[in-house]
């Protein structure tokens, strides 16, 4: 199967969940400098949401270090266990790597709205991690949608995701 085609598989499947949606969450967001302008508009399109953000920083473009922002996200997860966490970075790996050091935490490392959903479905990840400089606006809006609204499934993931703690 060409790649076209998979691709096309992948936006019908993301497209079959919700797009437009009322986020009711409270939930924290962070970055480093490569992922502060994404980070910025996607606090901003949460709130137009309804969602309550707590925003870790960084709160500037000045040049700062990924595992620091990722350990504050891991911290909030610590004490907020049923939230959700938003982190970026311009490639999202450093954040997913430094994120997932903390036993709390199951960073998914998203880069279209259909992983979004299937880290939430079946991984139970309780942090998207997004690159900015890889995604653009539209795909992170729906990486971000796909995410809050989708459910971990249970069942035979739910033995899965306990072999990880």
């Amino acid at each position: 199967m060409s790649h076209d085609k998979i691709a096309t598989l992948h936006i019908v499947a993301a497209n079959k969940f919700n797009t437009n949606i009322m986020i009711k969450n409270t939930l924290a967001i962070a970055s480093d400098h490569g992922g502060f302008e994404l980070k910025q508009i996607l606090a901003q399109y949460l709130r137009e949401q309804g969602a309550e953000v707590t925003d870790l920083g960084t709160h500037s473009l000045e040049s700062v270090d990924y595992p620091d922002y990722a350990a504050e996200m891991g911290k909030w997860i610590e004490s907020n266990a049923d939230k959700k966490g938003i982190i970026i970075c311009g490639s999202g790996i450093g954040v997913s790597i430094a994120a997932n050091r903390n036993p709390r935490v199951r960073a998914a490392l998203c880069h279209d709205g259909l992983s979004a959903n299937l880290a939430r479905r079946h991984n139970d990840a309780n942090v998207l991690c997004l690159g900015a400089r890889l995604i653009g606006i539209e795909t992170a809006k729906d990486c971000v949608n796909q995410f809050l609204s989708s459910e971990f499934e249970g069942g035979r993931h739910k033995t899965r995701v306990e072999k990880l703690s």
